[in-house]
């Protein structure tokens, strides 16, 4: 039986954890070769690498850190190396660091726009000269903070607000390749970076508007929703993927 993404090839930034790992499994269950990209976890992204071989996918872990520009060519020269070609590429690689007004400093302003938003832009430049003459996808992970706006997160809200209106630009400007460009933008989900910053703790979680914080996986099929010819139709759209309504 034939699969979505059967022969196609897709990089996903920042997938050794959480989302990322998330969306790569489950691109590759629907048939995609996938590049798991990693800035600093080799043992996470070679665990989601090890699942997806098990399950009889194809997929190699490639490390680099996507808010340096020479480190981005690598990692496209190796896919590339690897794979032979690219059709998918997901942005999902991110850092959330939480501050007030008064502690906002230059350093935490361009920790998070240099990864957040910069890595996303160069990445995406790198990766469109590797896209067949027939076209591609493009997808970027924001978050439902770009339209929330909660306190305490001014800059990381700004960021995932730059990458929503980047995520509509791009798709204007690449809509004469047939590069589609979408972004899912998730609530409040159940990963190492909200448990780690008291959002989900061990039997104590913030319910979302449907009564329970989402999974990873549940981003995940969105995002293969994205990239299949499901959605053919569909660009420079944001898909809301929250458990709530607002």
């Amino acid at each position: 039986m034939s699969k979505k993404l059967d022969g196609k090839v897709a990089i996903v930034t920042g997938a050794s954890k959480g989302i990322g790992a998330a969306i790569a499994k489950a691109l590759a269950t629907e048939g995609a070769s996938v590049v798991v990209n990693f800035a600093s976890s080799r043992e996470g992204a070679d665990r989601v690498v090890s699942e997806i071989t098990e399950n009889k996918g194809r997929a190699v872990a490639i490390q680099a850190d996507v808010s340096d520009q020479g480190q981005i060519q690598r990692l496209l020269t190796e896919s590339i190396a690897e794979f032979g070609k690219l059709d998918i590429l997901v942005n999902n690689a991110g850092i959330y660091l939480p501050s007030a007004l008064g502690d906002i400093t230059a350093d935490h302003f361009h920790r998070q726009f240099n990864l957040n938003v910069l890595g996303l832009i160069l990445v995406t430049q790198e990766s469109l000269k590797h896209f067949p003459s027939e076209g591609g996808v493009i997808i970027n992970t924001s978050s439902v903070v770009s339209t929330l706006s909660p306190p305490g997160t001014a800059v990381y809200n700004a960021t995932k607000s730059a990458v929503d209106n980047l995520t509509r630009t791009f798709a204007k400007e690449l809509a004469g390749r047939d590069i589609r460009v979408n972004s899912v933008n998730p609530g409040l989900i159940a990963t190492e970076g909200t448990h780690a910053v008291g959002f989900v703790q061990d039997g104590v979680e913030i319910p979302a508007h449907m009564g329970r914080v989402g999974q990873p996986e549940q981003i995940a099929t969105g995002v293969v929703f994205l990239a299949s010819p499901d959605s053919e139709w569909m660009t420079g759209q944001t898909l809301y993927l929250t458990g709530a309504a607002f």
